[in-house]
């Protein structure tokens, strides 16, 4: 930073009016912010079963009404267990989109799948069991009705793709699974059918009152393919939750998984590992990728996790650029730490290597560790913990405007046909990322130079760490500029 001691007064910031200008701003800005999401206590779970391809992930979509769970008409699209929530006559529910359940396979992943089911039917409060009205009655349904007998929770049986009165007949045969409980006709896709399979449900859903969530920390766990994703979020909650294998693209939902330490709660997002587009050959591979992408958007804190023997790739650098831009903060894990062969070195040579290649997101902390052994793994919820209290910190409009006075003592602004930018005062207007914003008289005049010349000073001058910063200038009567770091 050049240092200049005659910049004129007038281009100071008025620390005495600050706050009151500031004040108007800060409302304007926050107002526009997206609302914090809503959590409700003591939601029942319904987890939805059935053999592959019988259309769980389409009943999972409309009774979440969303798009979440991959849908493509290809056997075991879904493979671990995916998360949602919903609401039917203002009543809160959980619901659970299983892998498909095939009893007898001998597949490493079928057979992964099939303890997946299982698990997802020990935590529910009810289950909903999906049959193909389209492809009839197959072994397959009568080995999970067989097991469904076993349990002690309640089961709705329902017939899918009943798309109109024409097939209401192909609903006759199933009877034969001597199921306690009735059949209903439905048809996931159109939604014939589907108020009164929620009809059936609403027993189970108790009138509870919604509250706002701030405390929840949303955690997206990204990077390429086998990098140790879903490896790391079953050392961290303890259990086989997400499928692990060696094969590249395992996880291809992005699963939602509620943790809670030290009365912290969080949420973990595993996602699909992110590919190069070149890469992708399957439709299902392709809207992997957009669902890791969408995963960010949900996220507090990402995490990065790169392979340490690999090292920092391409496509290592867009998921970390992308995180960057939607604001998120960020923790950087090198995995498979106990592969490398290291002296006491080692580990301050890789993070230099890692912040090398990863130049527009120096703030974020490396970590070296290995989910699968659980070397260091202790620290990985100490590192969120950090960066998340990064990412809510907020700076008094006083501090704000010390330090710009300061700023503009080192550095003059910049000057455009003989007309001077001044900057008169500065704000925080926003938490999560900590969004910054100063009056100015002419965002045109703003360079780019000067905006990074703000930005590091405020990392300098306040303890932001893990966390990107946004600033922008809002210029009398003139469209505001953002910047952001």
């Amino acid at each position: 930073m050049n240092g200049n001691d005659d910049t004129p007064a007038d281009d100071f910031a008025d620390t005495s009016a600050a706050g009151e200008h500031a004040d108007g701003e800060q409302a304007d800005v926050e107002a526009e912010a997206q609302a914090p999401r809503s959590w409700e206590e003591r939601q029942p779970l319904f987890a939805i079963v059935g053999r592959p391809n019988v259309g769980k992930s389409r009943l999972f979509n409309r009774m979440t009404r969303t798009r979440f769970a991959i849908v493509e008409d290809m056997p075991g699209v879904t493979r671990d267990r995916q998360y949602g929530e919903g609401k039917w006559d203002g009543r809160g529910f959980q619901v659970v989109d299983t892998g498909g359940f095939e009893p007898e396979s001998v597949d490493e992943l079928l057979m992964q799948m099939r303890g997946q089911a299982q698990l997802a039917m020990e935590e529910a409060d009810a289950i909903i069991f999906v049959l193909d009205g389209q492809s009839g009655l197959l072994p397959a349904d009568r080995e999970i009705a067989a097991l469904l007998r076993t349990s002690d929770k309640p089961v709705y049986a329902v017939v899918n793709k009943i798309d109109g009165p024409g097939h209401d007949a192909n609903v006759s045969e199933f009877y034969s699974l001597g199921l306690p409980c009735d059949l209903i006709a439905l048809s996931a896709e159109h939604g014939r059918g589907f108020s009164d399979l929620m009809d059936e449900l609403e027993a189970h859903m108790p009138k509870v009152t919604p509250k706002v969530d701030e405390d929840l920390i949303r955690i997206a766990v990204v990077g390429v393919p086998n990098a140790g994703k879903s490896t790391l979020v079953n050392r961290l909650i303890g259990e086989d939750r997400l499928l692990t294998s060696n094969i590249p693209g395992t996880t291809r939902d992005a699963i939602n998984t509620h943790l809670e330490r030290n009365g912290q709660r969080y949420m973990l997002i595993d996602t699909a590992g992110i590919r190069r587009k070149r890469s992708i050959s399957e439709a299902v591979e392709k809207m992997s990728v957009v669902q890791a992408f969408k995963s960010l958007d949900r996220a507090d804190v990402a995490i990065l996790v790169l392979d340490a023997t690999r090292g920092v790739t391409a496509q290592d650098q867009r998921i970390c650029g992308l995180a960057n831009t939607k604001g998120c903060a960020l923790i950087i894990i090198l995995n498979k730490w106990d592969t490398v062969e290291k002296d006491h070195r080692t580990a301050d040579e890789y993070a230099q290597k890692v912040r090398d290649n990863l130049k527009f997101a120096p703030w974020a902390p490396v970590l070296t560790m290995s989910a699968l052994t659980g070397q260091r793994s202790h620290r990985v919820l100490d590192m969120v913990d950090e960066v998340f209290a990064s990412y809510c910190q907020r700076i008094s409009t006083a501090a704000v405007n010390r330090y710009l006075e300061k700023a503009l003592r080192r550095k003059s602004p910049p000057q455009k046909g003989g007309r001077r930018l001044k900057l008169f005062y500065g704000s925080q207007v926003a938490t999560r990322p900590p969004t910054f914003m100063f009056a100015i008289n002419n965002p045109e005049m703003m360079h780019f130079s000067y905006e990074r010349y703000l930005l590091n000073g405020l990392r300098e001058e306040f303890p932001f760490r893990g966390t990107p910063i946004k600033i922008f200038f809002r210029g009398r009567g003139k469209a505001d500029r953002d910047a952001g770091n």
